[in-house]
């Protein structure tokens, strides 16, 4: 098994793990715009971030369009890090508050309204 490698005991609560990431989930749906808006700056930063590593102005504009896509796709993956950190954060405060079971409750409760919010956004953004 994968814990045996490490010298020492450490275990994984799955209560802990599917709140925060329902939380987390929630909060990125809930949050849709700024999500949007953390994807774009970090592609951002990841293709200005690229530029320095080329000496070569061609090979640069050679290979830029794959870069950007490549770019793109980290980004949108990056930027879920916020989200959990800030999930984790809230279903511990719930745990802390009510228990683990609460904190998954309230967890499917805020994921399902943060669904219902983003769906009624897009909706209106494309009668609008």
């Amino acid at each position: 098994m994968l814990f045996d490698i490490f010298p020492f005991r450490f275990s994984l609560d799955t209560t802990t793990i599917a709140g925060a990431a329902l939380w987390s989930l929630a909060l990125y749906w809930g949050f849709s715009p700024l999500s949007e808006w953390v994807i774009e700056q970090l592609n951002r930063w990841f293709n200005f971030a690229e530029q320095g590593l080329y000496t070569s102005k061609k090979e640069f504009e050679r290979t830029r369009a794959a870069r950007e896509s490549q770019n793109a796709f980290y980004a949108s993956l990056f930027s879920i890090v916020p989200f959990l950190i800030v999930g984790s954060l809230c279903n511990w405060l719930v745990e802390v508050g009510l228990d683990s079971s609460w904190a998954i409750a309230m967890g499917l409760i805020a994921c399902i309204s943060g669904a219902v919010y983003e769906l009624g956004r897009r909706d209106s953004q494309q009668r609008g």
